[in-house]
Order: C-alpha cells, then sequence, then structure tokens
C-alpha cells in the first residue's frame, strides 16, 4: 500500500511582502485533508513557523528539497477561489506583493507565528470552564509568567506544535494574543433599572405597594419607574440617572428597592451596536423624485453594470439605496454597502436597522479581532443567513463573498476609499468594481460631489448616469455667504478666529436652540509655536516638519513620526522668551468659543484625537444627534455625509488652507469638503445658513461652491487635466524612494529615473524632493510615471518592475525602500 501513496505538494502565501508563493511537502497522513484556501503552520527559516494560506495542491515535484508543513489549522477553507483571484488581480494592478494583501485581508487572529505573544483573558471566568490537561499546564504558566510565546508553550507541554492547542483556547476565550489586547476596549456601561420578572403581574405589584406603605420614599421611586417604563404589563428598563433625577431620589432608597428584590440593576454598553429584538418597519414613502431616481437606475442597470447617482445633499440618496436593498434581498441577494469613515457606519446603521433589523453585519477596523472572525465567517458559510446586508469601511471589500446582487458605494469620492500606507494601496472603489464582475452584481455609487474620473467616465458613456438635483421635502439648499479675513483684520472686526459676521450668526442660532458645526481641518491648537524675534519654530527632530501644538497635553507633538516634546519657555535660536502660537486647530477653537460665546455653550471636537477609541464616533454623533451638544468642532470628519437635523449654521474657518496645497486635486477636493460640510446645514426643517472664512472670498472655487456648481468645477478642471495631461486622460504611477542617507538618494533615485526614461521618455518626471523631505529620518524622493489612457497598463508596470528589480540586484540599492503608489490620490 505505501507504493500507491501520493506525494503532495503545496503553494502557500505567506503573509510577509514576498513577491511569489512558497511550495512545502505535505506528510502523507494530511493528504485526505488539505484543501486551497485552508490555513497551514509551515517552517520558516531555522526555527520560526509561521502561518500560510494554501494556494495550490499539487504532485509536481520541485527542484530543491522542500520542508513539510508542520499542521492545518481549518477544517474548511477560510479563503474562497474568488478571493484569491481577487488578490492575485490587485497584486498585479497595484504592483503588490500577494504576502501583503494576505495581510490587509485576513483578520489578525487568523495570523499565528511563533513569536505570537500569548496572555490570559482577564474578562472570562475560568471556573465556568472545563479545561484539558494541556489547557490547565498553560494556564497555570501564565498565570505564573503573565505571558507566554507559542515557543515557549511547546516546550511546556514537550510538543512541537501547539497551535491547534491555542487555537481551541482562544476559541473558548481562555487566551488572547498580545496585539488583541490593545484593542480589547471597555466600553462604557449606562445603568438601568428594571422590575424584577416576578412583580410582572398587576396583582404582585399591587402586594408590593402594600408592603411599603411605611417607605413612602421607595412606594413614590417605584411608582416613578413604572410611569417612565411605559407598559405596566411588560415594562421597559429605565436610565439609572433619569430615574434618580425624575423622582429626586438617593441611591440609598434605590439600593432598598434592589435588596428587596424589587427592582433590579442591568448594565448596557453605549455605542455598542446591539440588534436583538430589533422592530423593524416599512421603508419611507418617496418623493417622485426618489420614484423616478429609482425607475432611472433600474433602467440604466440594464445596459450598465455601474451607474452613479448624482444627488444633492439631503435629496434622500440613503432611501433610495434602502429601496434598492429591498428589492436585492427579495431576489435572494447580499448587499455590500460601503462607506468611506467609520463615523458614518455609526449613524447610517442606525438608519438601515429601522427596516432590515438584525440582517446587518457591520464590519470595519475598529472591531475587535474577535468580532471581525465572527463575520467573516458568516459571511463565508454556505448558508450566509444571518446578515443580508453587510455594511462597512473599505477593508470590507476583503470578506469570503458568495452571493452578491448589488455594492452600494455611498460618498463614492472620498479619498479615504483609498489605503496609503501600508501596501497594498488600494482603492476600495475600484476593487469593487472586480468584486461585482465576479458575481455578475450591479455597482451602485452615490454621492453629491462625484470624482472627476468617475464623472467623466458616465460622460463617456461607459457609467449609468441619475441625478437628483433637488433636496427632500422642497428644502432650500442652505444659503452660503463669505466672510472676508482681509478686510475683518484691516477693519479690527476679527474676533479672534472668528469675524464679526460669523459670530453674530452663532450667537442669533444658539439663541434660537439651534446647533452648529464648524470646520477646520487641522487638528491640535495650533499648527506652530513661533518666537516673535526671529520667527524660529520647533522642528521635529526625526522629520522635516515643525511640531503641532496640543494644548490638553501641553505637548508639541509630530503629525508624521509621533514625535513629542513640552513647549520651550526660550526661543532655542535667539533665547528670546516672546514666544506665540500661529494657525488655527480644532482644540483652539474650542477655547475661543468659551472666550467669545461663555462656558455655558456645549462644544464637542470629533477629529482623530477624540476618535481612537472605538465607540468614540458613536457616542460623539449621539450626543450632537441629542442635542447634548450645541456645537461640533471637527475636521473632514464632518463633511462625511452625517444627517443631523437640528443644524442651523455651517462655518468654514480657513477655506484657503483647502485651495492652496501642492496637489493637483487640491480645487477638487477643496469643492467637495467646502460643497460636503455645506450640506449639513438645514437638512430637515428649514434652509440653513453656511459662512465660508477666506482671504480671497472670491475664488473661483469658493465661488462654484456659494452657487452649487458643480458642472462648472467639473468642466474647468477638466479643461486643466486635459492640458496637463492628469488623470482622467493620463494615468499615474507615483514611485517613492526613502534612504537615511541624502547623498546616497540622490544618486541612486537618478540612477532609477534615468532607466525607467530609457523605454518611457518624458513621461518619467523627477526625481523631486518630496513635499515633506524627511519623514521618520528617511529622505523621500519621488519619481512619477504618467502615461497615456491608451498605453498598455500592463506593459508600463512590467517595465516600471523590471527596472527596479534590474538595481536591486547592486549592493548600493539594498537599504533602498521603495514605495510604489498605482492611482495614488
Amino acid at each position: 500500500m505505501a507504493e500507491d501513496r501520493i506525494t503532495l505538494f503545496v503553494d502557500v502565501v505567506l503573509p510577509l511582502a514576498l513577491p511569489k508563493l512558497f511550495t512545502y511537502r505535505v506528510p502523507f497522513q494530511l493528504n485526505d485533508f488539505i484543501k486551497s484556501g485552508q490555513r497551514v503552520i509551515v517552517p520558516l527559516g531555522k526555527s520560526k513557523l509561521i502561518t500560510a494560506l494554501v494556494r495550490n495542491v499539487h504532485q509536481n515535484v520541485p527542484e530543491y528539497t522542500t520542508k513539510y508543513i508542520d499542521f492545518i489549522l481549518d477544517e474548511r477553507p477560510v479563503v474562497t477561489e474568488n478571493q484569491f483571484l481577487l488578490w492575485e488581480w490587485m497584486a498585479e494592478y497595484y504592483m503588490a506583493n500577494i504576502g501583503d494583501i494576505m495581510t490587509a485581508a485576513l483578520p489578525s487572529r487568523f495570523k499565528l507565528q511563533s513569536e505570537t505573544k500569548v496572555l490570559l483573558n482577564e474578562e472570562i471566568d475560568l471556573n465556568e470552564i472545563k479545561l484539558t490537561d494541556q489547557e490547565v499546564f498553560i494556564v497555570d504558566a501564565l498565570e505564573v509568567r503573565g505571558v507566554l510565546d507559542l515557543k515557549e508553550i511547546g516546550q511546556i507541554l514537550d510538543r512541537k506544535s501547539v497551535y491547534p492547542i491555542i487555537k481551541r483556547m482562544i476559541d473558548k476565550g481562555i487566551v488572547v494574543l498580545e496585539e488583541e489586547l490593545q484593542e480589547l476596549y471597555k466600553p462604557k456601561i449606562e445603568k438601568y433599572v428594571t422590575l424584577e420578572e416576578h412583580l410582572a403581574s398587576n396583582n404582585a405589584l399591587q402586594k408590593v405597594f402594600e408592603g411599603l406603605k411605611n417607605a413612602p420614599k421607595q412606594q413614590e421611586l417605584l411608582m416613578t419607574y413604572l410611569q417612565l417604563s411605559n407598559h405596566l404589563e411588560t415594562p421597559i428598563p429605565v436610565l439609572k440617572t433619569d430615574l434618580l433625577e425624575k423622582c429626586n431620589a438617593t441611591y440609598a432608597t434605590l439600593n432598598s428597592l434592589y435588596n428587596k428584590s424589587i427592582l433590579k440593576e442591568i448594565g448596557t454598553e453605549v455605542g455598542r451596536l446591539s440588534l436583538n429584538n430589533v422592530k423593524t418597519q416599512e421603508s419611507k414613502k418617496l418623493s417622485p423624485h426618489q420614484e423616478k431616481a429609482i425607475a432611472e437606475i433600474n433602467t440604466s442597470f440594464e445596459t450598465k453594470d455601474i451607474s452613479l447617482l448624482h444627488g444633492v445633499t439631503g435629496s434622500g440618496k440613503t432611501e433610495v439605496f434602502v429601496r434598492l436593498i429591498e428589492e436585492q434581498i427579495a431576489k435572494g441577494n447580499k448587499v455590500l454597502y460601503l462607506l468611506p469613515e467609520i463615523a458614518l457606519t455609526t449613524q447610517i446603521i442606525s438608519r438601515l436597522r429601522k427596516y432590515f433589523g438584525t440582517k446587518i453585519g457591520v464590519y470595519h477596523s475598529k472591531f475587535s479581532p474577535n468580532e471581525r472572525v465572527e463575520i467573516w465567517n458568516d459571511v463565508l458559510s454556505d448558508k450566509f443567513n444571518k446578515y443580508d446586508i453587510i455594511l462597512g469601511a473599505r477593508s470590507a471589500v476583503f470578506l469570503p463573498f458568495r452571493k452578491l446582487g448589488l455594492i452600494i458605494i455611498d460618498e463614492e469620492h472620498e479619498s479615504s476609499y483609498k489605503q496609503h500606507d501600508p501596501s497594498p494601496r488600494y482603492h476600495a472603489r475600484d476593487v469593487a468594481y472586480i468584486i461585482s464582475r465576479q458575481f455578475n452584481a450591479k455597482v451602485l455609487l452615490g454621492t453629491a460631489t462625484p470624482s472627476i474620473e468617475t464623472r467623466y467616465l458616465c460622460e463617456q458613456g461607459k457609467f449609468g448616469y441619475i441625478e437628483m438635483k433637488d433636496r427632500f421635502g422642497g428644502i432650500q439648499m442652505p444659503e452660503i455667504q463669505t466672510a472676508d479675513l482681509k478686510e475683518a483684520k484691516a477693519k479690527n472686526k476679527l474676533h479672534g478666529i472668528f469675524s464679526k459676521h460669523l459670530l453674530d450668526e452663532m450667537k442669533t442660532v444658539l439663541k434660537n436652540g439651534s446647533q452648529i458645526i464648524l470646520f477646520q481641518n487641522r487638528r491640535g491648537y495650533a499648527p506652530r509655536w513661533t518666537c516673535e524675534i526671529c520667527n524660529h519654530t520647533p522642528q521635529c527632530t526625526r522629520c522635516d516638519v515643525s511640531l503641532n501644538y496640543h494644548k490638553y497635553e501641553h505637548l508639541l507633538t509630530c503629525h508624521y513620526c509621533g514625535f513629542s516634546m513640552k513647549p520651550p519657555t526660550r526661543c532655542n535660536a535667539c533665547g528670546s522668551t516672546d514666544l506665540k502660537m500661529v494657525g488655527i486647530g480644532t482644540e483652539k477653537i474650542e477655547e475661543e468659543i468659551e472666550i467669545h460665546l461663555g462656558s455655558a455653550v456645549r462644544v464637542q471636537r470629533m477629529d482623530l484625537d477624540t476618535t481612537r477609541s472605538k465607540y468614540a464616533y458613536q457616542n460623539i454623533i449621539d450626543d450632537f444627534e441629542n442635542r447634548k451638544v450645541d456645537i461640533l468642532v471637527g475636521t473632514q470628519m464632518v463633511t462625511k455625509g452625517l444627517d443631523f437635523d437640528n443644524v442651523a449654521l455651517v462655518g468654514i474657518l480657513n477655506a484657503d488652507d483647502l485651495l492652496f496645497y501642492p496637489d493637483f486635486r487640491a480645487f477638487e477636493r477643496a469643492y467637495q469638503l467646502m460643497s460636503q460640510v455645506s450640506g449639513r446645514a438645514g437638512r430637515k426643517t428649514a434652509r440653513g445658513k453656511v459662512i465660508i472664512q477666506s482671504y480671497d472670498p472670491n475664488h473661483w472655487i469658493i465661488q462654484k461652491v456659494m452657487h452649487n456648481d458643480y458642472e462648472g468645477m467639473y468642466k474647468q478642471e477638466l479643461y486643466e487635466r486635459k492640458n496637463y495631461n492628469y488623470p482622467p486622460f493620463y494615468r499615474i504611477i507615483k514611485i517613492t524612494l526613502r534612504h537615511k542617507e541624502e547623498a546616497t538618494l540622490d544618486k541612486l533615485s537618478l540612477i532609477v529615473a534615468n532607466l525607467l526614461r530609457e523605454k518611457l521618455g518624458n513621461r518619467v518626471l523627477g526625481p523631486e524632493y518630496s513635499s515633506i523631505k524627511r519623514i521618520r529620518n528617511l529622505y523621500n524622493k519621488m519619481i512619477t510615471v504618467k502615461f497615456e489612457k491608451t498605453a498598455s497598463p500592463k506593459k508600463v508596470k512590467e517595465y516600471v518592475q523590471e527596472c527596479l528589480d534590474k538595481n536591486n540586484m547592486h549592493n548600493d540599492f539594498k537599504r533602498l525602500g521603495i514605495k510604489i503608489d498605482v492611482d495614488p490620490m
């Protein structure tokens, strides 16, 4: 029988920046179990073990001696054939290593290696779990040592492979990986009060009230609870703070009712989406404009696979999406709904769950590894019955879909769909197009300010085009006005960072009980801490940028590498003590509001500093929606499709920061940001107002924003791009070269550029230093390849890769960092 045994080999993808697959041999006893898409443990180097993905199973004997795979982690594949095909397309199109794509695509819990650190999960009660002997050994060791790597666990158990045991312990929740520990977020728990189950009947309650005759305060508290809970037969939980405030009761009185088993306390996580027992409702009755849009979309889908819904802010695009989702679910199809920001998922999910209840799955990077694995496994399931809709940010395109009928890409113009670092530098919108072809699904793009490239493809007849020009309910577009900062400064009418016009409007809006959004696309307190005598500004020691002052931490911080220092009291250049802060950040706006409007005004910031934790977006949005906040101050996060009922005024504090930026997309982005944030005003009942502060209020982009003239902006930008060979007429590949020595970088970048020019000629621009010359102690130079749409992208990329590979053979290039960005944003 031994002679009949087949020798199998597997080509695997390693989660490393490597361009090719690696071949390993399969032990005979695993022949019947090995499949493409499974995770396996393989040796790498002398002693390292690492998780790999099986791509191919074959009998082709390699020309070199192969190592054996160590273990199969999965009973069934965790990655589908369609996903592998997508990864391979991405690797070719974006000039990325397939190992980088694997790392980006898989939840971190799917990737184990011998250096992985294991810790006990402090959130779980081990007394409630039955442990095997091996698990007891590991738990005992962790209680003594605190943390172990997989190699150390192998020594404790005297086993070569401990992966199956650790995987089982992770699934049970006994242990967590160190990389997961930082993501374990303890959300704020809100305390609710509810009635004990045995008191649900009226007779039982009557007896309780009789027993409280001598405790009038307890009796009053119980009566107040029943009034707030609305329904005597099945009382609902009441927020503890609301109950005590309404009744003016003490904690002691409430604790007495707890001790008598009349009331009990339950905790609910704030911000976590709870989809249990969600009551759904029918979708809203659509306006004639929305009905017309749906008919046009369906007609467009008859001949086009991709269509653009260009609807002004507040036109009701989301309700159109809801109707189209209902149609797909009725056909038995699934829907992928992409959003550019996690902030948007928290608000959209609340709206969609009203219609689809528990059938919505959410997938994005703020979720813990366990939550992401749960969604992944459900989508991978043949049944895929739990969720009809997957809603997420760009990483959701990596899920193992088996059936899709529609992909919705909301706010399609957003640059957040583009992954910048690390590799792969993909654009989720373009990846979604490829996924749609795999399933013969349709793609609907939605936005009020389409990207120039998308609008051009519609004009060329490649995409369908549907327009919604009117706001839902007949609400007018906001009135947009400008405030001339140059004139205000000359006439001494500037109140700190506010023009008199904006400040007066803010006072009026607050007096009327409405809310305000203030937009400034810079976090921190002030961009520069500058000497008034010699104009010296403290610089980052590792980057060629000035440090930003953050008042709450009282630190000067680099936004590129994280370096920070205490602000100097004397100028490091001339010794002067005359130091001042120059520029405006979101923290400074908070302070200025208190100075000019008083401390009674409730202000909240929404920027990277305030939204780092998992539920931060949700909490800020909820507070603003529930009118616990009067003024929301934010960076571009506040521009992205958020929908608030009570916003009467939007202030753009410095439009010039958006306009004068060294990028060919600067004017397009400025128009999009200003138009989008303007659209937050007056969306429900009354016309809103927008005030744009600028030193150049007559700038043509600001004028286009004021007149809501997207077409005018589009035609002007298209004309400029055609003249100067930019997208959508040309393609761009940006190559960034990095080295710690400036002179070496100058020499090597010139060699690369000259080699590229041998065939590409004047299509190669540079090398030129980046706008920030040095980041993290590495100097950066850019080479840009611009080539016609008619040229073969595949051949150009192959030649670029050939040039880079040719240089990699030389020792001088070993320490040269190379970053390739195809279709940079």
